[in-house]
């Protein structure tokens, strides 16, 4: 059985299924918040849950899984598994940075695997070290993609460039980019990038850091539609065919935030949260990153 039956999906270009929600655990710490987080997604049909190796939460997400998926009867193919190489690992110790990932997960092999930032730690943002170091780490990647150990590799935060740059050197083109994306940053030219090259776009930060769920314009819709502003930026960028990543290490906010696929917004109110769109970003801004 594959995560799609679970949950609506899109197909990466692996021809793997990806939910379009996933359970995003950056600030989950310590074992008994990330289990909590973790059962309650599971029991609200969550699955795909998005770790990094700088959240520090790997073994323990991994640890949740195991123990908790018997408990809904399901197996380890039955989630979708996503982390991250983390900037200190960029270049040459970037075997050792996923290798690393996959053991403190210890679920076999990791579904989708991303570098986390396209620039390096240490390293100025505009240090012409960093193509180099990026184009290191993807063929690390791509060597472990090809032992079945990543099932899928991408990239996380690259810009227009560094997609284009990568595009035209790799062997194994990124099945994924995750980047943020809310109704202030619908990131026209790079969604255009990932369609041309059939790479899926996904979306983090889709609340803007909890900013967006009080803006005027998305509160009216939330109305309209009698669900929570959360719920419509959700469902904003899924209707789009975005999967999206949100966080809470609330129960009851994890599964609030899983009723997103029970509704429509009308193209006209989808209209009107695009024309939010002002190129804000509340996270990282890769644009410097030589």
């Amino acid at each position: 059985m594959s995560p799609s039956s679970s949950s609506p999906s899109v197909v990466l270009s692996t021809g793997h299924q990806m939910p379009l929600l996933g359970l995003g655990t950056y600030k989950l710490r310590g074992a008994d918040e990330v289990s909590r987080a973790v059962d309650a997604a599971l029991a609200a049909g969550y699955r795909a849950f998005d770790s990094a190796a700088v959240y520090r939460n790997e073994a323990d997400l991994g640890r949740a899984l195991r123990e908790l998926l018997p408990k809904y009867g399901l197996t380890r193919e039955d989630v979708f598994i996503t982390s991250k190489l983390g900037p200190k690992d960029q270049g040459e110790r970037a075997m050792e940075g996923a290798l690393h990932s996959l053991s403190q997960l210890d679920l076999g092999y990791i579904d989708l695997y991303l570098i986390h930032w396209p620039g390096t730690q240490g390293l100025q943002v505009t240090d012409h070290q960093n193509p180099g170091n990026r184009a290191q780490s993807w063929a690390r990647l791509e060597e472990l993609h090809s032992q079945g150990k990543l099932k899928a590799i991408g990239v996380s935060n690259y810009t227009p460039a560094h997609m284009r740059e990568l595009m035209q050197s790799c062997k194994i083109p990124p099945a994924v980019l995750q980047v943020e994306f809310h109704p202030r940053l619908c990131q026209a030219e790079l969604r255009k990038v990932c369609a041309d090259y059939g790479v899926c776009f996904q979306a983090y930060s889709s609340l803007g850091k909890g900013e967006l769920v009080t803006d005027p314009v998305v509160v009216e819709v939330a109305k309209i539609y009698e669900r929570t502003p959360a719920q419509i930026l959700l469902r904003w960028a899924v209707q789009q065919g975005c999967p999206v990543l949100p966080k809470s290490s609330k129960p009851d906010r994890v599964q609030e935030n899983a009723r997103i696929f029970d509704f429509t917004v009308s193209s006209g109110d989808m209209d009107r949260l695009s024309a939010l769109d002002c190129g804000h970003k509340y996270c990282w801004d890769p644009s410097e990153v030589a």
